[in-house]
């Protein structure tokens, strides 16, 4: 791979309108974009999902990301956040009330889920949601409670149904990505709508975390974290731009796989940074995988992190150990040209 083709490796971009438009090909042929989600719920059902997937796997050519196809993406929590709907798609229930099944039922119906997934070209889905929302606190907790996104209030109800969730997308060879660390479910604002969101209650060693080291533990290959501060384990940053919460992320919860963001490419919560700086502190930091809503800002940060990469030899490094972390889960999801998949 070129250098260029590992940067774009770091990338899921958004698909304008669920459909791979002009924008996003000219970003895949130019800055090599290796992922790609859907972004807006559909209930055009599986055949339409299906025509988009194929033609982005078109896209995977040796000139554009050396073969190596994509993950596409979706969120496919249930409830309210279930973007992919209609024929071929069952109506998932919230998290909620995933949350009152046995975990050996919620297991099953996530792997039907995710066959149905798979059979619409969908490997990658931005779930299952570890945070843990305090009793009674629904009605304040604007990203979680009021979507009803939690499995329940209390850390072994979400860690058991979190990992029901995502052992039946494994089964499906579905990946997974547990969200939002260190936890969305103590804060007020939305950080997709609200800049300066704040956790002043979560700490390195909360129980709370136990949901994301049980998800760790069962082998959940993507970590997605949060743009909210936490001012108990580093005030000075979003977490998505912090080393402390990486840190804990990989030396305190043993995490291995491949750290994604939140996005970063239409957030609120990070609007005032330039795309191409939070790119690059996101890698600084020590994360891997990008999010960008939209293609528009992934343009600007694909350019800003290969520049740096050509002046700053450890950041090179570490954008290639992220590049390494993003192909092995590749492999594992049979997306690599060796794999035959």
């Amino acid at each position: 791979m070129t250098e260029a083709q590992r940067v774009g490796q770091l990338f899921v971009v958004g698909l304008a309108q669920n459909r791979l438009g002009p924008a996003e090909i000219a970003g895949i042929r130019a800055h090599h974009f290796g992922s790609v989600s859907f972004i807006v719920t559909t209930s055009a059902g599986r055949d339409a999902v299906r025509a988009v997937t194929n033609a982005a796997q078109a896209q995977a050519t040796t000139q554009a990301t050396a073969g190596v196809r994509f993950y596409v993406a979706a969120n496919q929590e249930g409830g309210l956040i279930q973007a992919l709907r209609g024929s071929g798609f069952s109506r998932i229930p919230t998290a909620v009330t995933q949350g009152t099944f046995p975990a050996s039922v919620l297991q099953q119906d996530a792997l039907r889920w995710g066959q149905e997934l798979r059979a619409a070209g969908v490997n990658f889905n931005f779930a299952p949601v570890m945070d843990v929302v305090p009793p009674g606190t629904d009605s304040m907790n604007q990203p979680i409670g009021v979507l009803h996104r939690e499995f329940g209030h209390d850390p072994g109800t979400v860690s058991a149904h979190g990992v029901a969730f995502l052992r039946g997308m494994q089964q499906a060879h579905v990946a997974t990505s547990a969200k939002h660390f260190p936890g969305l479910g103590r804060v007020k604002g939305n950080t997709d709508f609200a800049a300066q969101v704040v956790d002043r209650v979560t700490t390195s060693d909360d129980p709370y975390l136990e949901s994301f080291e049980r998800a760790i533990q069962a082998g959940v290959p993507f970590v997605m974290v949060a743009l909210a501060t936490y001012t108990r384990i580093d005030p000075n940053h979003l977490a998505v731009f912090s080393p402390v919460v990486m840190r804990l992320l990989r030396t305190g919860l043993g995490f291995k796989g491949v750290i994604v963001s939140d996005d970063i490419g239409e957030a609120k919560a990070i609007a005032s940074i330039p795309p191409g700086v939070r790119a690059i502190d996101f890698l600084q930091a020590g994360g891997d995988m990008i999010v960008s809503k939209f293609v528009g800002p992934a343009d600007a940060m694909a350019p800003a992190v290969l520049s740096r990469m050509g002046t700053d030899p450890a950041f090179r490094r570490r954008v290639h150990d992220a590049v390494l972390r993003i192909l092995e889960a590749k492999g594992t999801s049979g997306l690599l040209p060796c794999a035959g998949g």
